[in-house]
């Protein structure tokens, strides 16, 4: 076994975090596929607006409730599937339906708020709005104990800290002062805030403050409830049970984004299990210059064609050379001797045996 095998283990949530574009959704997929060949029974959560994953897994669509996979990986795919693996791909705004229809202390209530304009900017529009619902969905099927383990993966923020600050967030607008003014309204501000509606109200017909106003008191009768799960869901994250796998590429931005999320997660009390560096080019170490590499060639390939493809080996080398410095610093710098690197493959995976190969490098 692995010593990421290993640490994943005994685990009840693997996290996969990381900057957009680093193939998050494709290491998420191998993590869950991997952790299903051995046994465990897995809910691989994902955020996947180009639905590349349904097709890969063999699905032709997921929605916002777990489906399960069946039959065995394909010959070729270098796993079995000895446990069970279900998939889903997270719908925002059903996702904060459940919750207020979960908290609403009656239907009347509940039909109100859904109904009001406002929650249906906050439920898809509002930034945070995919972390918190992914959080949500991840803490509901915690409960449940239907899965031995759930693989989370992360929706692409702009960063990859949003997603842990999601929980304060939530609970920062619970108790703030903003929410207080519509709660009760009286004071300067209140009035201040009439003018300023009651003008947008005149130049665009859109009656803003009512809104505001009357989606906030009815939302203040799930104030106890939300906080509550803010609150729980926080615990969840720091639990020990819950580990992160930092995802990452070798390219200068995502790297540098990755150092800083594996420090915010020490910082926070939360758990890294393992960071994971994609798309690496792997490095030949003898001699590689164009003229040697060419030399090397030309008995098989001719005089004319060596040298072509010497001098695309030289590029591919100049980036592989890139990706072992990447790897020294991230070993370096964090401290984790033994980083895992997933080969380039220039292309998405479309079958559940090329996620099968890449699970088994993932997990080996």
């Amino acid at each position: 076994m692995s010593a990421l095998a290993g640490r994943l283990a005994d685990k009840r949530i693997v996290i996969c975090a990381g900057a957009g574009g680093v193939g998050k959704t494709t290491v998420s997929a191998a993590v869950a596929l991997g952790l299903a060949s051995r046994g465990r029974r897995v809910a691989l959560v994902t955020i996947d607006p180009a639905r590349r994953l349904a097709e890969a897994l063999g699905l032709d669509r997921l929605d916002n409730e777990p489906r399960r996979i069946d039959g065995a990986v394909p010959a070729g795919g270098g796993l079995e599937l000895s446990g069970e693996l279900s998939a889903m791909m997270l719908d925002v705004k059903r996702t904060f339906d459940e919750l207020i229809t979960l908290l609403a202390p009656d239907v009347a209530t509940r039909e109100a708020i859904f109904a009001n304009p406002i929650y249906e900017q906050l439920s898809t529009l509002v930034a945070g709005s995919q972390e918190y619902s992914a959080i949500a969905k991840l803490f509901e099927l915690a409960q449940t104990g239907s899965y031995d383990v759930i693989v989370l993966d992360t929706p692409p923020s702009r960063n990859a800290i949003d997603f842990l600050r999601a929980p304060d967030r939530l609970t920062g607008f619970l108790e703030s002062h903003v929410l207080a003014v519509f709660l009760t309204p009286t004071g300067h501000m209140f009035r201040a805030a009439e003018i300023v509606f009651a003008a947008v109200r005149r130049i665009t017909g859109v009656g803003l403050l009512d809104d505001l106003t009357t989606f906030f008191r009815l939302l203040s009768g799930l104030l106890d409830g939300l906080g509550r799960r803010a609150g729980n869901v926080q615990r969840l994250l720091v639990d020990e049970q819950t580990v992160f796998l930092v995802v990452t590429s070798s390219e200068h931005a995502p790297l540098d984004e990755a150092i800083f999320l594996a420090r915010e997660l020490q910082r926070n009390g939360m758990h890294r299990a393992g960071v994971i560096v994609n798309r690496v080019h792997p490095l030949d170490e003898g001699p590689c210059d164009v003229a040697t590499t060419a030399r090397r060639l030309a008995s098989t390939l001719g005089a004319r064609l060596s040298n072509a493809v010497a001098v695309v080996h030289e590029d591919v080398q100049q980036l592989a050379r890139r990706d072992d410095a990447a790897l020294a610093r991230l070993r370096a710098t964090l401290g984790d001797p033994a980083p895992v690197s997933l080969f380039d493959r220039e292309r998405d995976l479309h079958d559940i045996a090329q996620v099968a190969q890449l699970a088994a490098e993932v997990l080996r």
